[in-house]
């Protein structure tokens, strides 16, 4: 099935070679976005591709314009795609679905600081409910975040973390470090200087 897929989307054998695996994936995935477009939207998607050739260009456009999403994100942006519209949908419409997608897997912004504020460390082994919050609480500093009251700690938390979820939804992927470059026990003695310099920063933020 794959094999057939990948030949419909006009991708030589030859350029599936040169590709990474990580790129194979995108255009299976590709592929499959199309499969079901055209099982759910039959008419529309005949009258919209009455040649090969368009339909091998616009796949080869929504791959590179898509594939800084995870592909199980386009899977479903796209069976949103379907179950709310009846018309076949645009690139701009299963961009708007992948964003949306990518963003209800995170949790809201107090929410998050309250779970960075409680992970037990090691933190990079925590289960955490979505990777940004995580990069939030350590761009935020661990003790900083502890050792302080949420009046002082959540605003900073709050900067950090809205603009992880703006990278969230433009479709940038997070991996959490197995290990960390520095230990989470020794950066939580990081004394007054670190605090001294997220509430010059806090202070920045409302001049």
């Amino acid at each position: 099935m794959k094999n057939n897929l990948t030949t419909e989307a006009g991708l030589t054998e030859h350029t599936q070679n040169k590709a990474s695996s990580n790129n194979k994936d995108l255009i299976d995935t590709i592929n499959q976005v199309f499969a079901l477009f055209k099982l759910n939207y039959h008419n529309q998607f005949y009258k919209a591709f009455t040649q090969a050739s368009d339909l091998n260009s616009t796949k080869r456009l929504w791959l590179e314009s898509l594939s800084h999403f995870p592909t199980d994100i386009m899977l479903r942006a796209a069976k949103s795609v379907m179950e709310s519209s009846e018309y076949l949908p645009t690139l701009h419409t299963m961009l708007k679905h992948c964003e949306e997608q990518s963003l209800q897997s995170l949790p809201d912004v107090h929410s998050a600081y309250l779970e960075a504020c409680r992970a037990p460390s090691p933190k990079s082994k925590y289960q955490w409910s979505h990777p940004a919050v995580y990069f939030a609480g350590r761009n935020s500093d661990w003790y900083f975040l502890q050792n302080n009251s949420e009046s002082v700690a959540f605003p900073v938390f709050k900067h950090a973390y809205l603009e992880l979820c703006r990278e969230v939804r433009r479709g940038k992927i997070f991996d959490i470090p197995q290990t960390e470059q520095i230990s989470e026990e020794s950066s939580s003695k990081a004394d007054e200087k670190t605090t001294k310099k997220h509430i010059s920063s806090l202070k920045s933020m409302f001049d």
